[in-house]
């Protein structure tokens, strides 16, 4: 790797972050790890993206909604005749805390 994207500092900064305490071996672990993953990332940097359009998605898409059709409805009786309870117009289920 050509330069150092991370060091161990920001290890810590990240565990303090995180709310989690690391110990030296799990943070020389977790730094060797992200020194590897942003590495890796770094090389994003050295390819050529001179002609390549912006891209939101990798397929086309269209808006798949449909228009909205008001349609005849169940009545509220109708409904509520399924209802193991009820008061007045209303399912009455138990109270959950």
């Amino acid at each position: 790797m050509d330069k150092k994207v991370i060091d161990k500092k920001d290890v810590e900064y990240l565990g303090n972050l995180a709310r989690i305490s690391l110990s030296e071996d799990e943070k020389e672990k977790l730094y060797a790890d992200l020194e590897k993953i942003l590495g890796y990332v770094s090389q994003l940097e050295k390819v050529d993206t001179e002609n390549v359009e912006p891209t939101y998605h990798v397929l086309p898409v269209k808006n798949v909604f449909r228009k909205d059709k008001v349609k005849e409805s169940f009545s509220k009786e109708e409904i509520l005749k399924n209802a193991t309870e009820r008061k007045g117009d209303f399912f009455k289920v138990p109270k959950i805390i």
